[in-house]
């Protein structure tokens, strides 16, 4: 039986790097087993099949313009020299249908998507024919085919759709129902349990008294995890009593849990020794600030093929976004097939002012836009949250660079998606 080592109030000996941290989220973030759902249901989900259609579509021959349906070889002479006068046998419009044959010097009138009758193969427009009476006078030819939509013309059958791995799209539902495809499997989403701990701590719907502070954290992440195709299972909001976390660690069926608080080196900070007692602590502080005392690991889950992530996150609540966004997210993100990528929006800005970093050390830096200029608004400041809703973008610096001079040319990340 392996030695639990007891880190607390010691400082951290030995930090993470960041790309190793991330190496071993990617190792074991799998994706997920699939499920059945409804087509209606499935955008942004992520395809566990390859699509193949069954039908043509369109699976009739329609017209693509307002005008007249006829056989388009007794068109031919027509002209404003040579009018042809042919015979109005009656009107369609989509969803109807003409059962008689329409014979030569013959016109239907048709609507935009309705089907040919027999007898013609083309759709002179209304613009070059004119109405008198129940007859037209035709002052150009058409050629068959023209103006008609023709059968598969959209999709043809046994067509491959769309592959395996695909991010749906709306446009993509609206594809799959037009083939009639009521469900589609995809890629289950990753169940997500957060455990925010703190016996300072009040639930979200009180009010601040005392020394007590609300809980922001469950309120921030919570949408994060949705837009990463999390499924947020519970939040539990715990004091710091070690058998209590010790409990729902165990217990918890998600596949990825998040603690929150009690995650660095204090006495009340019981996740680090509990995971690793639980299970295996791969990770327990990183050279990144804020967001130093994040830690990773993984426990047992109720099988034994069955393995739970959990991410330690800290407590204040720029860290936890950071320690979110850097890696929980991007856990989320494998787990259901999307791309690993952060969700935002990238540009290049210029620098307003210098931004100092410590070498060996991340630092997530808040910044603000104005004229294509990124002006520094924080990179510490771990409990101070207003600085990332009065910041437009951020940025990371390197952990080999001192840095930035003010006029470098930078890439960030826009907040705004």
């Amino acid at each position: 039986m392996k030695s639990k080592a007891d880190i607390r109030m010691r400082g951290f000996l030995k930090r993470t790097p960041v790309n190793k941290l991330l190496e071993l989220i990617k190792e074991h973030s799998h994706l997920l087993s699939s499920e059945e759902i409804l087509t209606s249901e499935a955008s942004g989900r992520t395809l566990a099949q390859e699509i193949i259609s069954n039908v043509n579509v369109p699976n009739f021959a329609r017209s693509a313009m307002d005008g007249y349906a006829l056989d388009a070889e007794s068109t031919f002479g027509a002209s404003t020299y040579n009018p042809l006068i042919f015979r109005i046998v009656g009107q369609l419009t989509p969803g109807d249908t003409y059962d008689a044959e329409v014979q030569s010097g013959e016109a239907l009138s048709i609507m935009t998507g309705g089907p040919l009758p027999k007898g013609t193969n083309a759709v002179l427009i209304a613009e070059n024919a004119e109405l008198f009476d129940n007859k037209i006078q035709i002052l150009d030819s058409v050629t068959p085919g023209k103006n008609v939509g023709q059968i598969g013309e959209d999709i043809k059958k046994n067509q491959s759709l769309l592959k395996s791995g695909r991010v749906l799209r709306p446009q993509d539902i609206g594809l799959l129902t037009s083939i009639g495809l009521k469900s589609v499997k995809v890629l289950r989403k990753p169940e997500v349990e957060l455990l925010i701990t703190g016996d300072e701590l009040l639930k979200p719907i009180e009010q601040a008294r005392g020394v007590k502070i609300i809980d922001s954290n469950s309120a921030m992440l919570s949408p994060l995890i949705k837009r990463d195709g999390g499924l947020l299972n519970a939040v539990h909001q715990l004091p710091d009593e070690r058998d209590l976390l010790r409990k729902h660690l165990i217990e918890s069926n998600a596949d990825l849990l998040c603690v929150t608080g009690g995650t660095s080196l204090g006495i009340e900070d019981h996740g680090p020794t509990l995971l690793d007692e639980l299970g295996e602590l791969l990770v327990h502080g990183i050279p990144m600030r804020p967001a130093a005392p994040t830690g990773f690991g993984l426990i047992p889950g109720k099988s034994n093929c069955d393995v739970k992530k959990v991410f330690l996150l800290p407590g204040n609540p720029v860290s936890c976004l950071s320690a979110y966004d850097y890696f929980v997210g991007r856990s989320l993100r494998l787990m259901s097939g999307r791309s690993e990528d952060w969700p935002y929006r990238k540009k290049i800005v210029k620098l307003a002012t210098k931004i100092s970093s410590q070498i060996g050390r991340i630092e997530y830096v808040r910044l603000r836009i104005k004229k294509n200029r990124a002006f520094f608004i924080a990179a510490g400041g771990a409990s101070i949250l207003s600085s990332t809703t009065e910041a437009d973008a951020f940025l990371l610096t390197e952990q080999e660079s001192e840095g930035f001079a003010e006029g470098d040319e930078v890439l960030v990340w826009l907040y705004d998606e």
